[in-house]
């Protein structure tokens, strides 16, 4: 059976580390899938579990169950209520501000307009010799954004309206940018990590701050990017970047 990584447990709630590629639970868009987050973390724990919020397919890092209805359904609130502090990290293209806010509205699939606001700061920037359509080199950027609010695809869509695309996003992002990651360095994953999450527990009212390592291959463009200094860190400080 395959093990998931467990970054956080007690009597009430458990965090994954989940991997980019696997799904949180069966989904009719993506009949593909033979494995999923839910299946197999109550197989390894022996128990049912409640998934209190959603990552997408391809973004990994902190995914966070309940291990009651009770639990469950007051952490769903947290998440709606935007109660819940959620950091990310991602490699997008080209050169990002030092910090910036985007506060940009997101639509509904049924039309809606639903308010949208997420902070992000860049800690580093690398331009490869590698040469995309006109120019002779690559220039991308390394991340952490704060999604104030919690609307479907958010972040993706946020870097794509500013013209910074998540690297390997094929919905929203650069399919010239996906195909050279594709041909040069065998890269399909999305380079998006869900890399900590603090809240108040709901039963303790006690602070909890779970955090996520970087995975393999964010490790791996890390690391082609020249950012070998950062590639442990999940989180950094402004005077940290370069």
């Amino acid at each position: 059976m395959r093990m998931l990584d467990i970054v956080f447990q007690d009597d009430d709630l458990v965090a994954i580390n989940k991997p980019h590629g696997l799904l949180v639970h069966r989904s009719s868009i993506a009949m593909d899938a033979e494995e999923f987050a839910l299946q197999l973390l109550r197989d390894q724990l022996s128990r049912k579990v409640f998934p209190v919020h959603r990552l997408d397919r391809k973004t990994g890092g902190v995914l966070l169950f309940a291990l009651s209805k009770e639990v469950e359904k007051q952490m769903q609130q947290q998440f709606y209520e935007n109660q819940v502090n959620k950091k990310y990290m991602a490699i997008v293209r080209g050169y990002t501000p030092d910090e910036e806010d985007i506060d940009y509205p997101l639509r509904k699939e049924n039309g809606t307009l639903q308010e949208a606001f997420t902070k992000y700061k860049t800690l580093a920037r690398a331009e490869l010799n590698v040469a995309l359509g006109n120019h002779p080199t690559s220039r991308y950027s390394l991340v952490e954004a704060n999604p104030e609010t919690g609307r479907m695809h958010q972040l993706r869509k946020h870097f794509s309206h500013i013209f910074h695309p998540i690297i390997g996003d094929r919905t929203h992002g650069c399919n010239k940018q996906n195909k050279l990651f594709k041909e040069h360095w065998e890269l399909d994953t999305m380079l998006l990590h869900a890399s900590q999450l603090t809240f108040n527990h709901p039963l303790t009212q006690k602070q909890v701050h779970i955090e996520a390592d970087l995975q393999d291959e964010f490790l791996r463009v890390m690391e082609i990017m020249g950012w070998g200094n950062l590639m442990h860190k999940k989180s950094l400080t402004a005077n940290e970047t370069f």
